[in-house]
């Protein structure tokens, strides 16, 4: 049987690995938005597996809601990003650092 800490210690790596991703690479935003999506799917697994081994369905019920935020972030995200594109030709996020009305 697999042990709480293991699930603990792959979540973990996991958001390490998002953060890093963010603090890493700030020039291209569909990999920022992937980092984020990584950083929801660690803390997802940290629920299910708090809510497994404490025999509540609580954090279950309350991942449900992550993906559903997570997907409209997702999409809301990259209807931005294409938008953006179109009108500047350029995804690099030091490019698009300017608000013009």
């Amino acid at each position: 049987m697999i042990a709480l800490s293991d699930y603990l210690i792959l979540a973990a790596i996991l958001f390490g690995l998002s953060v890093a991703g963010i603090f890493l690479n700030r020039k291209n935003v569909i990999i920022l938005l992937m980092a984020i999506e990584l950083m929801l799917l660690a803390v997802n697994i940290n629920f299910i597996a708090f809510s497994y081994f404490l025999g509540d369905i609580a954090g279950q019920v309350f991942v449900f809601f992550i993906l559903t935020v997570a997907a409209a972030e997702a999409a809301i995200g990259l209807a931005i990003l294409v938008v953006l594109f179109r009108n500047r030709q350029t995804i690099n996020v030091q490019d698009l650092d300017t608000l013009k009305g």
